[in-house]
């Protein structure tokens, strides 16, 4: 998708074993998702990571072959951002979804509609 490069961003990274997201967006986000459910399986996703990078090997040089091998925890780490975006993808569409087809029509019969879609679906939509 050309997010993630496919380089050796991550591949000397020979030590690196445990990865702690800062508050941003996507902690923003993640905390504003509808069902608490979504919310506890980002977040286990997110601390995936900590459980394989541990365990996969860093990249190396192989002598050898004289060329510069990629290792697992550049692999692993790519892998592990690109399944965080995919996931958190389909939750705000169906977080989209719910708003669309379930808030709007509820507070669409107490209000009028432009306030419904001016001010209160704004206000739920995610970060």
């Amino acid at each position: 998708n050309g997010l993630i490069p496919h380089d050796n961003t991550f591949g000397n990274c020979f030590y690196l074993s445990h990865v702690d997201l800062v508050e941003g967006e996507l902690q923003k986000t993640i905390t504003a998702l509808y069902m608490e459910e979504w919310r506890n399986n980002m977040n286990e996703e997110i601390d995936s990571i900590n459980q394989i990078l541990p365990t996969v090997a860093a990249a190396h040089y192989n002598d050898d072959e004289q060329e510069y091998v990629e290792g697992e925890k550049a692999m692993a780490t790519r892998a592990w951002i690109e399944s965080i975006l995919r996931q958190l993808g389909h939750y705000k569409a169906e977080h989209r979804r719910i708003l669309d087809e379930d808030v709007a029509p509820a507070f669409k019969r107490f209000l009028p509609q432009d306030i419904v879609m001016n001010n209160i679906l704004p206000f739920l939509d995610l970060p």
